[in-house]
């Protein structure tokens, strides 16, 4: 009887062993499992109206240390300055025209945000449009900023900030950063407002950043999931249709709460970005590389120029004459083929473009034909 006990107090100890590491390999299986990447709303989506608008205008900047626009080039400067001068009630002789060197004609923009009402102050970029040498230390008189439609809706003015430096003497010159733009920060009063649809009508949009159906899919679940079903429908792979409230504060509280609903965003599409200019070439986590091989050789011309100094005789009556004489040489690199293996991950097709030893410019090159031959497995887009 007591071994019976024995083996079954033993047996209890073993089952008991066997549930601890069961529940300890769920809970570490729990732990270590990948975390969808979730993210809000307001960083996937925005709401359709709620947008800045591009404001422009021409004006000039004065106070400048003879680093102006030269009015023999730039005759438009002089012609705003005589027009500046006239409302001011000052009108100038027949015939007389002004070069002064301290003043320069710009460009003055920036960006209306949403909601901006009058009184509200904004940032300005001030750009020489002349040949002005340095807007450094100048002032931008007041100068009238226009939207698409024509109207004004701000008024610019204030003390240039450059941030730049520059000296020159002697033929000689040197410069630090941008001498012809500056900026001037609040140097802008908004005059007047831009209407927005937000408040208008019994639905709301929300347009998504990118086209992607997974994301508007997820984005119409979660709004459904927080304020009810049938609240949010997905229209087309980059519009959501939103029932919001009609009273302007329960529309904006409403806005408020889907803003912040996290969203699991979908895996974004394999995409290699090639700059032709620069060489640059960046790809994202979804790029995938068939099996392929590739060979690569480089090509080099070589121009070399030698000088021959043709010299006549005593007493011929030639001249002395300096040809050329020009080699040209073109030596092509043998280029071995490589066999690249597949890879699943980001991480395999770097170190097999690695290993092609290619220059940036090459693996251009390179890619677009391993786009044509099916092997890399991902957009190609030119920039």
């Amino acid at each position: 009887m007591a071994l019976f006990a024995g083996s079954a107090a033993s047996s209890l100890r073993r089952i008991g062993r066997v549930k601890y590491l069961q529940a300890l390999l769920l809970s570490l299986a729990v732990v270590l499992a990948p975390v969808a990447h979730a993210v809000r709303i307001k960083e996937v989506a925005a709401v359709a109206g709620v947008r800045s608008n591009p404001l422009t205008g021409y004006g000039l900047v004065v106070g400048l240390d003879g680093t102006g626009d030269q009015t023999t080039q730039a005759p438009f400067t002089g012609q705003s300055l005589t027009a500046m001068l006239q409302q001011f009630g000052v009108l100038l002789p027949q015939g007389v025209t002004m070069q002064p060197r301290n003043i320069a004609a710009v460009m003055v923009t920036a960006s209306l945000p949403p909601f901006a009402q009058p009184g509200q102050q904004l940032d300005i970029n001030v750009s020489s449009i002349g040949n002005a040498k340095s807007l450094r230390g100048g002032t931008l008189i007041a100068t009238p900023l226009r939207g698409a439609d024509g109207q004004i809706y701000a008024i610019a003015q204030g003390n240039l900030v450059v941030g730049g430096a520059g000296a020159s003497a002697g033929g000689s010159k040197v410069q630090i950063n941008h001498l012809s733009a500056g900026r001037i920060p609040a140097g802008a009063l908004v005059e007047r407002s831009v209407p927005t649809p937000l408040a208008t009508g019994d639905f709301i949009q929300f347009d998504l950043n990118s086209s992607d159906f997974a994301t508007a899919r997820a984005v119409a679940q979660a709004i459904n999931q927080a304020k009810g079903a049938g609240v949010a429908q997905a229209m087309d792979g980059r519009v959501v249709r939103v029932k919001a409230p009609t009273t302007p504060d329960d529309r904006v509280a409403f806005l408020a709460d889907l803003e912040n609903l996290p969203v699991d965003q979908a895996a974004p599409a394999a995409r290699v970005v090639i700059n032709a200019r620069t060489g640059s070439i960046v790809m994202n986590q979804a790029v995938t590389l068939s099996s392929c091989a590739v060979a690569h050789g480089s090509l080099s011309v070589t121009i070399s120029s030698t000088p021959i100094i043709s010299q006549p005789n005593a007493l011929s009556g030639g001249q002395t004459t300096v040809a050329e004489k020009a080699d040209i040489a073109i030596r092509q690199e043998p280029g071995s083929l490589i066999q690249l293996p597949a890879g699943a991950r980001l991480s395999d097709v770097v170190k097999a473009l690695n290993s092609l030893g290619a220059t940036p410019q090459d693996l251009l090159a390179i890619l677009q034909a391993m786009k044509s031959a099916g092997a890399l497995n991902a957009e190609l887009e030119v920039i």
